[in-house]
């Protein structure tokens, strides 16, 4: 996985294929070895000692605007976490540590931040960037990661400590097409960052494509380090799409589509991006480039389904809410309350905090199995919607099942669980709207 940039077709899925079966001989490795890693982690926490979540994600690099999403979700839900007493005598603690977005990077800073990090109990982030070469360092050093990848590999390779609340790209692939398929859409282009995380949505959506009727007319890979992608853009509006399926971080899709709009005689044709264009960087980056209007009315993205109302919104958005103007607040702030990484990691810090709790102990190789037993709940089990319910219930001995903004959880077999998708929009203000819902037929009939 260490190639992050142009990519034929058959090179991606040769790419795929490789480190599907590098994730596979890492697991089994792990398996068979047990714990592979060295550094600090809770089991030796003294009392009342800081315990440390590690945000081990982009902070520079193209992909820079992740890592501090991530962190306004740990910020907030750490935060609630110790206002609601902490966990078993300790207070919660963030830590940011800077993958690049790139896994040459992300290898020596995981081994880094287990060698140097005190107390550490938890790690989130980790994104399609850096997944397939860090998580088979982070499960061999039993540490419980909920990572915001979407590669496929993950979906059919067991890596113990391993959880995801977020779907596969190829699924998300298909949301794209679905909702071009509910807008009449019928010529489709691509534009996509040549990063690893942006690449692995290209062949689901060309397959999608073919199922859904559809024809493709552009296939074009921009390069995240570049200024200019005019020669992109060019070949694009040649081609007289219905529509642009995008996903291109950083300043990428505001300067593309900003280019696109000026050689398409000042009219930007239709976008459907990923829901990594559902944040305030993003929003704040594009509209500058193409105006607030423009995105309001020829924008839409899928997106998980989140609670926007109810007993698990109202903790939610005061926990994120309580981080306005501290860290990642470029952009309209609200963004992060459908960002799927602050609503995602804000949930997964929650079970692995209760786990922690039902589990006694803050050791994750103790904790780990209590995740899923706690998301998805036992017969009779108390339903609750924070932290601090759900140590409430606890401590009158009441098994629980925790609900967060993400919805009730599913666990499969590896740990994944993910919910339905929505269609999301923005506001002429900039704000998140949700306008409609694909269902699980629909992504069925397009491969999912």
């Amino acid at each position: 996985m260490m190639m992050r940039k142009r990519a034929g077709g058959a090179l991606r899925i040769t790419i795929a294929l490789t480190a599907t079966a590098a994730l596979a001989a890492c697991a089994s490795a792990a398996k068979s070895t047990g714990s592979a890693g060295s550094g600090s982690s809770a089991a030796g926490a003294a009392s009342g000692a800081t315990l440390t979540v590690a945000d081990l994600a982009p902070f520079s690099g193209p992909d820079a605007a992740l890592g501090p999403t991530y962190l306004v979700s740990c910020d907030g839900a750490t935060q609630a976490i110790n206002n609601a007493g902490g966990v078993l005598g300790h207070k919660l603690a963030c830590k940011g540590v800077d993958t690049r977005g790139d896994p040459a990077d992300a290898v020596p800073a995981t081994k880094q931040m287990f060698a140097t990090t005190s107390n550490l109990a938890l790690v989130i982030g980790v994104t399609s960037d850096e997944a397939a070469s860090v998580v088979p360092i982070i499960n061999a050093s039993k540490m419980v990661v909920f990572a915001m990848t979407g590669q496929s590999e993950f979906d059919s390779i067991h890596f113990q400590y391993f959880y995801r609340l977020v779907p596969p790209d190829l699924e998300e692939s298909y949301a794209m097409i679905a909702i071009a398929q509910q807008l009449g859409y019928h010529k489709v282009a691509l534009a996509f960052g040549n990063d690893i995380g942006s690449q692995t949505f290209i062949q689901p959506a060309v397959n999608a494509v073919g199922k859904a009727g559809m024809t493709m007319v552009a296939n074009e890979t921009l390069d995240l380090n570049a200024s200019t992608f005019r020669t992109e853009a060019a070949k694009i509006v040649a081609a007289h799409p219905d529509v642009i399926l995008t996903e291109a971080l950083g300043t990428t899709d505001a300067t593309f589509l900003s280019e696109v709009k000026q050689l398409n005689g000042g009219r930007i044709i239709p976008v459907i991006g990923t829901s990594a264009c559902i944040s305030p960087d993003w929003y704040k980056s594009v509209v500058a480039a193409v105006g607030a209007p423009t995105l309001a009315s020829d924008f839409h993205a899928d997106n998980l389904v989140t609670e926007t109302t109810g007993p698990a919104y109202s903790p939610f958005y005061n926990a994120i809410m309580s981080q306005q103007g501290k860290v990642g607040s470029s952009g309209n702030f609200a963004t992060y309350l459908t960002a799927p990484g602050a609503v995602h990691l804000y949930d997964g810090i929650n079970l692995a905090a209760l786990a922690m709790v039902e589990a006694k102990s803050t050791v994750p190789s103790v904790y780990a199995p209590f995740i899923a037993r706690i998301g998805d709940g036992v017969p009779g089990a108390t339903v609750v919607y924070s932290y601090a319910q759900g140590i409430a219930a606890l401590s009158h001995g009441k098994a629980i099942r925790y609900e967060g903004p993400g919805g009730p959880t599913n666990f499969d077999s590896f740990h994944d669980s993910t919910g339905i998708f929505q269609t999301d929009t923005y506001s002429a203000t900039g704000a998140v709207q949700v306008t409609g819902n694909i269902t699980a037929a629909q992504l069925r009939a397009l491969g999912g």
